[in-house]
Formats: structure tokens, C-alpha cells, sequence
């Protein structure tokens, strides 16, 4: 998302200066040359002076109220009108609302519409890559703030589509009033409305006022950065964003941001009824007044692909950490008779087929040694399986690490009408079935 970078020039944005190949060294000149500095004014100025007015101003409830409701009615401008229905035309929305959002929008002092979208624009088409503006693997300060800095961080003439923008009234209309809309939403209004209605004008200024600009721009640069480095790639790990609870709280919803790259044409950020995501309920509530419509949902179906997908390579991690039990095709054939007679020198056992080796836990047995022993060099295939004891997975999975090797026939021994019953009824080990994970 696109904070404040360059307002004040007609053009969308500072056209590109080519940069050295990065095997060359730092051209100091030409970085200076692109450093925009007037926007230091606009960056550090206004924590500079909110920590003043802290310092100097007593704290209205009244104003602080005000002002926490201010920056959360504003985001809305950014998160319901820049990004959802300009940036990514998730709904649409009637005109009025759109006249309501781009003078919310203005008070946060951001871009005009139309460069915030051609940024932000371009950062989804080219995201992680030397074309994102704010390019995630450049580093955390580079994603948060410091591409602001730079002219060429957002390149003029990229490939991308503003002919929706370029036709819509009110996206002209912001454009072209956008520093006195900026001043009368960002400075006037909260002054004004803390002065006369409660006689606190200086909390109006420094609160209201310069505090609230600064956790509004500082709450929106979290989305380029914080979301690309915080939280769990539900849906996608081939680029950098994540989902996180942290980033959603200060950003009005913002911060499930793996599944908003995955999905951008959704007007929603958040799926789950657990994850805060506030201007997905305000465009819905407008929908309901009339004053939204054509809602965008990619189809469920596709999402719970995505999600899938990634749980299964997960799982697929975790199982190529995990020791598994030896292939059945690596291990020995045994025949019967060599089976018992090697029995009379070490503690074999036969279940299911497979010949385990219980040296190391005939005394860890939670039913004592008593039982292992009194099968030894017999098939305990029955009384594993239901005939003394009913064994869990976890019995399953240990056991089938035990696999010394595989009798000859062997599964033709599983003819009891028992251990036939609790396959049919599915008691399988489960590593087997865990292991078919390896295959994804």
C-alpha cells in the first residue's frame, strides 16, 4: 500500500533515472539526485511535532476519543476506496460513496487516488521483483519507509492499466483539489470539530490533527512491510506477503495479506468469522443501503485449493523430517523356518506380515515383558490386532519402526477372521498412510 510519496506534481508519478547494475559500485550523485527531499518534510515533521504537542499538551478524552475515531473513519477512505475499490475494483460503489471515501481518504494526507493506485498497482504485478516499489526483499526499512524517499522507486511508463481511473469523475475530481482536500480533511476538520465542540484546540492540532497523520501513515507503510515479513503464508508461498492478526488490527483488515495477493478481485481480506477485517463489514453494510454493489468473492472451491495445497507441503516438510519405518521392498524375505530359529537367539515377533525385532523394548512395554516373550517366534498378529489389547496408532507407528524383515507369504498368515474384521473396519497403522504424504 502507498503512503506519502509525492503529492504535490500533476503527474501520476517522478519518472525512472536508470540505476548502475548491482555489481558495480553505489553511484552516490545519482542516489542524490533521486532522494526527494521535500518528502522529509512530510515524513519526520509530523512525529516531531506530535511528540511536542504530547509533551506540551494536556490529553482530552473527549479529543483522544474523537481522534481514534477519526483515524479509524479515515482508514476506511484507504482500505474500502484507495485499495478495494480503486486499486483492485472489488465492488463497485455508488457515486456518493465514492465522493464519502475520497474525502475520508484525503485526511490521511496520502497520494491522490491515482497515484496510490498506479503504485500499488504495479506492486502487485511485479511484487518481490526490482519493478515492486516497495519490493519486500530489499529489506524491512527499504518495504516500510525508505522507498519513499526515491524518485525511481516508482517508475513511469510501466505496462499498467489506469483507463478505469483515467474515465472516473470523482478520481479527477480529487486530483485536481487534492492539497486543499488534504488540509480541510486532514487539519481543519479535527481542529475545528475539537475547538468549537469542546474548546480543546490546541489537542485538536497535535492530536487530532499531526498525531493521527502520523499513526495513519505509519499504520498504512505496516501493510508493504510487516505483512510481507509477520504472520503464516496460508494460501501461497511464492511471494513474500503473509496473513497476521497484528498487521489486520492496524490496518482497518489489511493484514491478511497472503490470502489478498492470492485473491486481489475479492473485496474481502479475511474469510474466517475470527479474523478482523472491519472494511469488510463497511463495504458489505453499504452493499445492504445501496450504496455498494457487484461484491467480488473468488470462488470458495479455489480458495480451500490453495489453502489445501499448502498444508499438504507442510505436512510433506514434517515428513521428510521424521524417521519412517524401512521400505517393505528393502527389507529381507524371510521363510518360516529361518524365522523361528533365528527367534531362539533374539526376541522376533511376526504381525501383519512383517518380522520386528523387540530387543529394545520388551522392558518398555507398558504390559510388561511377560507378553512380548510369550510370542515369541509365533505370528502375535490376532492378539495385537484386538486379541488382547486393541493398540492406538501410536503402537501402530512404533511397532512398525521395530521391521526387521518380511516373511515369505506372510500375508497369507492374516486369515483370522479378526484381524480381517479390524482391517475392513480400519484399523491400519498409520505411518503407511502418513507416508503417502512423501508422494505429494
Amino acid at each position: 500500500m502507498d503512503p506519502n510519496a509525492g503529492s504535490g506534481s500533476d503527474q501520476a508519478v517522478t519518472p525512472a533515472r536508470p540505476s548502475a547494475p548491482s555489481c558495480q559500485p553505489i553511484a552516490w550523485r545519482e542516489l542524490i539526485n533521486d532522494f526527494c527531499w521535500h518528502r522529509l518534510f512530510s515524513i519526520v515533521a509530523p512525529p516531531i511535532v506530535s511528540v511536542y504537542g504530547m509533551l506540551t499538551t494536556r490529553t482530552n478524552h473527549y479529543t483522544a476519543l474523537f481522534s481514534v475515531g477519526y483515524l479509524i473513519l479515515c482508514g476506511f477512505g484507504i482500505t474500502a476506496g484507495y485499495h478495494r475499490l480503486w486499486s483492485h475494483r472489488s465492488y463497485n460503489a455508488s457515486r456518493l460513496l465514492e465522493y464519502v471515501l475520497a474525502l475520508l481518504a484525503s485526511a490521511n494526507m496520502q497520494p491522490s487516488i491515482y497515484k496510490w493506485c498506479y503504485a500499488h498497482r504495479i506492486h502487485h504485478r511485479y511484487t518481490d521483483t526490482d519493478l515492486d516499489p516497495y519490493n519486500a526483499r530489499r529489506g524491512l526499512w527499504w518495504s516500510h519507509i525508505g522507498w519513499i524517499f526515491w524518485h525511481s522507486s516508482v517508475r513511469l511508463g510501466m505496462p499498467i492499466n489506469m483507463s478505469d481511473l483515467d474515465k472516473n469523475p470523482v478520481v479527477m475530481w480529487q486530483q485536481r483539489w487534492y492539497w486543499p482536500l488534504a488540509i480541510l480533511m486532514g487539519y481543519v476538520v479535527p481542529i475545528l470539530v475539537a475547538g468549537l465542540g469542546w474548546g480543546d484546540w490546541r489537542g485538536g492540532i497535535f492530536y487530532a490533527g499531526f498525531l493521527r497523520h502520523t499513526l495513519s501513515t505509519q499504520f498504512t507503510l505496516s501493510v508493504n512491510s510487516l505483512a510481507h515479513y509477520l504472520g503464516e503464508m496460508t494460501y501461497d508461498d511464492k511471494h513474500t506477503p503473509r496473513d497476521h492478526w497484528i498487521t489486520a488490527i492496524l490496518t482497518n483488515g489489511e493484514g491478511y495479506h497472503n490470502f489478498h495477493h492470492q485473491y486481489p478481485m475479492d473485496y474481502r481480506n479475511a474469510i474466517k468469522w475470527h479474523q478482523w477485517d472491519p472494511t469488510k463489514w463497511f463495504i458489505f453494510a453499504c452493499e445492504k443501503v445501496g450504496l455498494a454493489s457487484h461484491l467480488k468473492r473468488f470462488p470458495e472451491n479455489e480458495i480451500q485449493k490453495g489453502a489445501l495445497a499448502m498444508q499438504l507441503k507442510k505436512a510433506r516438510a514434517l515428513s521428510d523430517r521424521l524417521q519412517w519405518p524401512p521400505d517393505s521392498n528393502e527389507l529381507p524375505v524371510i521363510t518360516w523356518e529361518s524365522f523361528q530359529e533365528q527367534a531362539e537367539t533374539r526376541p522376533l515377533v511376526l504381525i501383519a506380515g512383517f518380522i520386528h525385532d523387540l530387543s529394545a523394548f520388551l522392558d518398555e512395554h507398558p504390559g510388561g515383558r511377560r507378553h512380548l516373550e510369550n510370542n515369541i517366534g509365533r505370528d502375535a498378529t490376532s492378539f495385537f490386532f484386538g486379541g488382547v489389547y486393541d493398540h492406538s496408532n501410536a503402537a501402530h507407528n512404533l511397532l512398525s519402526m521395530m521391521r526387521v524383515g518380511v516373511l515369505h507369504g506372510g500375508m497369507e498368515v492374516q486369515t483370522e477372521a479378526e484381524v480381517l474384521r479390524s482391517l475392513a473396519e480400519g484399523v491400519i497403522p498409520l505411518s503407511p498412510r502418513l507416508q503417502g504424504l512423501r508422494a505429494y
